[in-house]
């Protein structure tokens, strides 16, 4: 419960506020007036110096006008109709290629015969070469491939089954 009986009676208080922070000193400059001017002048006379010794003049920097011209030449035997032709109209009469999908390599031929047996059942023509790694000159490996392939489709259908089974194959072409 709340006393009442000292109700009437009023307690005087001190106003006595302390500023903490604030200095009895009348407020000075912090830096001198002799550093200022000492400062301004050093970067004055730098001023001067590096603008007489790096000998910079604006009015070189101005632009200049250029202009771009693009000339095509090409012989005028290949031009058909209205179109060029750019390359050979049958480009695969010229090259022929193999198609391989690479399923692996392993450095251990346990594992190359192990993922063989996991795809006979399920990708035709798979081998195993063995070939000399490049980044370690003298390391054979075991590759595990697929093919060869008629043409880039093919192969691709042969990738996408192998991937399916759990395998990251790669697409390799031999041309000749």
């Amino acid at each position: 419960m709340k006393d009442f009986a000292n109700k009437g009676i009023k307690k005087t208080k001190k106003n006595t506020k302390k500023f903490v922070f604030r200095s009895k000193k009348i407020s000075s400059l912090k830096i001198s007036r002799k550093t200022l001017f000492f400062i301004f002048s050093i970067s004055t006379v730098l001023a001067v110096i590096s603008f007489f010794y790096l000998d910079t003049n604006v009015s070189k920097l101005e632009s200049e006008e250029s202009f771009n011209s693009i000339e095509i030449s090409f012989p005028s035997s290949l031009i058909k109709g209205d179109s060029v032709l750019i390359g050979p109209e049958d480009s695969a009469a010229y090259l022929s290629c193999e198609y391989f999908v690479q399923i692996g390599a392993y450095g251990n031929k346990k594992y190359a015969l192990e993922a063989q047996d996991m795809l006979n059942n399920e990708i035709n023509n798979i081998s195993i070469n063995e070939v000399y790694s490049t980044a370690i000159p003298g390391k054979l490996i075991h590759s595990v491939v697929s093919g060869p392939y008629e043409n880039k489709s093919s192969a691709n259908n042969a990738k996408e089954n192998i991937t399916r089974i759990g395998f990251d194959p790669q697409l390799k072409a031999t041309c000749k």
